[in-house]
């Protein structure tokens, strides 16, 4: 592994800052960096912005690289689609079935949106990933850097065993990503996008593989016991 000194392996125990000013939503208090990055659960004002870059487009019309076609219909509706199911991941969150969607920014400019989902997470200790990046964001780099920053979550504050993602056979730019990260081929699945049978590659991530290809420097603050609980960690 290469050298990642000044990465945070150690949770915050300590209560979220004041600035954060949530008593009753504590993750909105986490903080996820790297050199270039921050994630964190956006508010309102942030998701507004973020729905504004999912508008502006994610990826060519003619491809469809995500197996449930959110991105289809006009720049409004793909806008009022995100705002819609960010939301929705708070309103619908149980520490049994959660979904931490994060919002993903760049010298405070969002760029993406960085998921991590879980069902029974407290007995399965396995956890996936999805993300989505604005199309004047991509081939930067950023998509391996914010998925790097989230397996470190998983890893280190959650104690994931394990960690799963997906992509298109045909998406060989998020299949590359899991490659650099360390992910190993998990057998494949046939689907129906757009009325069209679909082949969707499932990929695998285990702790010593992530221990052996984490190359990028996290650190994670605003974690704390009570975060746990919600996570069902």
């Amino acid at each position: 592994m290469a050298d990642t000194a000044g990465m945070a392996d150690e949770a915050c125990t300590g209560e979220p800052g004041p600035e954060y000013g949530f008593r009753f939503w504590l993750p909105y208090g986490i903080r996820i960096r790297t050199p270039r990055l921050e994630l964190r659960l956006p508010d309102t004002a942030l998701l507004d912005e973020l729905a504004a870059v999912s508008a502006d487009g994610v990826h060519d019309p003619a491809e469809m690289p995500f197996s449930v076609p959110w991105t289809d219909g006009s720049p409004e509706e793909r806008g009022r689609s995100t705002f819609q199911h960010q939301l929705g991941l708070i309103a619908q969150w149980r520490p049994e079935r959660w979904a931490l969607g994060l919002a993903v920014t760049r010298d405070g400019e969002p760029v993406g949106i960085q998921e991590l989902s879980a069902a029974d997470f407290g007995v399965t200790r396995e956890a996936e990933t999805g993300s989505w990046l604005g199309l004047a964001h991509q081939n930067q780099g950023i998509g391996t850097e914010m998925r790097a920053a989230v397996l470190h979550f998983a890893f280190a504050q959650l104690g994931a065993h394990s960690v799963t993602s997906a992509a298109m056979t045909d998406n060989p730019r998020s299949l590359a990503v899991s490659r650099k990260l360390g992910y190993e081929p998990d057998g494949v699945r046939v689907i129906a996008v757009r009325g069209e049978a679909r082949t969707l590659r499932r990929l695998r991530l285990d702790r010593d593989r992530w221990e052996a290809h984490r190359t990028v420097p996290v650190e994670v603050t605003g974690w704390t016991e009570e975060c746990r609980k919600l996570f069902g960690a």
